[in-house]
């Protein structure tokens, strides 16, 4: 590199700290990250100007205050049972932070031990998501919608079969004939069969919510299973669900619903000639694990690493936004999805999440 003179001059690699003092306060003031140092206690002794921008309070009313007064409880809980603290590396966390007004935004933060001082600190670097978290839940929104329109002939015709039998059970009563308690528990049941359904089918219609608490894997399966043996029928499609280990999840419950439909739903639409689809759960230490195995034709395995692409599909009429949303539920709930398959053989879809103790 010259100057204009011609004079040879060394490329210096910046670093922050070669800044100009007045660049810093403008960084420091007006970034869109919030940047915190804060004791092991959770004591603030630094955070950043931005904070005014991000959050609205002032840094002098945060700085000495326990930073999970400004975090909401449940993420606090799981802050403090999932952080490492012996780790060198960056460990990243979704926490909502309340503003000065008393709502919460979510944030994606990365979370550093640090010695400073002669002492572990932890300095985290917040970045504020909501608008990414809002596009996320639209695509979401959008894909639920569709999968219940695409649900809709199996479940009318699923509905079909007990409503036949609720019409002729009426008209045998209506003509007079002895053992009617028999009749009642058979039409119970049936009606029992329909509100199961629909009930399923209303739920995942409903808004995304981010409401995680303690749920049974095998309940969760048995109700997506009644859902999707709707369109499963149609294809002459047998779905067969093995509990080997009953295990629980700190999970959103219509989140996790919606992965697994979605990897469900995709296994019967690849099985043009029926056959069955095995949903296996086992558990190993501390991980739970979901395995998702079809009979389909298998998928190229240089086009297995594209699946979790937005807008990549390989079916004629696919988005290509359900295994991407799927994929981003997962991760968000600190789990991973892995895909095997052999062409000819069919695929295994793999759900691994963290099992609660």
């Amino acid at each position: 590199m010259f100057n204009e003179s011609g004079t040879s001059i060394e490329r210096k690699m910046l670093s922050i700290a070669d800044f100009p003092e007045q660049l810093l306060e403008h960084v420091e003031r007006n970034g869109y990250d919030l940047i915190c140092l804060s004791e092991l206690s959770g004591r603030i002794i630094y955070v950043s100007k931005s904070i005014e921008k991000v959050l609205g309070y002032t840094k002098e009313k945060a700085v000495g205050k326990l930073a999970f007064r400004f975090i909401l409880r449940d993420d606090w809980q799981h802050l403090t049972a999932n952080i490492n603290q012996n780790s060198n590396e960056t460990q990243k966390f979704f926490i909502h932070l309340r503003n000065e007004h008393g709502r919460y935004i979510i944030f994606e933060t990365s979370v550093l031990f640090i010695e400073w001082e002669g002492r572990l600190c932890v300095l985290s670097i917040a970045k504020d998501i909501s608008d990414k978290k809002q596009a996320e839940e639209m695509l979401i929104r959008s894909e639920k919608m569709s999968i219940a329109g695409q649900l809709a002939a199996g479940i009318a015709h699923e509905i079909r079969n007990p409503l036949t039998s609720l019409k002729g059970f009426i008209q045998l009563l209506q003509a007079g004939i002895n053992n009617k308690d028999a009749y009642y528990k058979i039409m119970m049941e049936e009606l029992e069969k329909i509100n199961t359904i629909t009930s399923e089918l209303l739920f995942i219609s409903k808004p995304m919510t981010d409401e995680k608490d303690e749920e049974f894997m095998s309940i969760m399966l048995s109700d997506v299973v009644t859902l999707l043996n709707t369109q499963a029928n149609l294809y002459n499609i047998d779905i067969q669900l093995d509990i080997l280990e009953e295990v629980k999840v700190y999970c959103d419950k219509s989140q996790l619903k919606q992965v697994f439909i979605n990897l469900i739903k995709n296994a019967i639409e690849e099985m043009d000639s029926g056959g069955k689809i095995e949903i296996i759960v086992d558990a190993k230490d501390e991980r739970s694990f979901v395995h998702i195995r079809d009979e389909g034709p298998g998928i190229p395995h240089h086009l297995i690493h594209k699946l979790k692409e937005p807008f990549f599909t390989t079916k004629k009429n696919g988005t290509g936004l359900g295994l991407m949303i799927s994929n981003q539920i997962i991760e968000s709930h600190r789990g991973k999805l892995s895909i095997k398959s052999d062409i000819g053989r069919g695929s295994v879809f793999t759900i691994e999440l963290p099992r609660s103790q």
